[in-house]
């Protein structure tokens, strides 16, 4: 795990310059655990399966198919349309 210091439920309630080094750390932990497959991971409320609410990252290896993180949802064909939609109100709240 890797877990900022400042407490937060969620993602967006730790400020950005307490974010700066967690891909760091987590890409350090990756590489002392010598894993060439791996996944990061960060759940964001009780849907999302976070069970802890402070905010912390897994770093998860995926040595092969069968251990690690197992990633499934219903894949369904995207509209360029209501995708491109998507991306101009998104850009414009950021």
């Amino acid at each position: 795990l890797v877990i900022p210091k400042h407490h937060g439920a969620k993602l967006t309630d730790i400020p950005d310059e307490q974010l700066s080094e967690v891909l760091p750390v987590a890409k350090r932990i990756a590489r002392a655990m010598g894993a060439e497959n791996y996944n990061i991971l960060q759940n964001n409320g009780r849907l999302a399966h976070q069970v802890v609410d402070h905010v912390h990252f897994h770093m998860i290896p995926k040595p092969n198919e069968q251990e690690g993180l197992g990633i499934g949802w219903p894949a369904a064909d995207a509209d360029k349309d209501k995708l491109k939609e998507l991306l101009e109100e998104v850009k414009s709240k950021i």
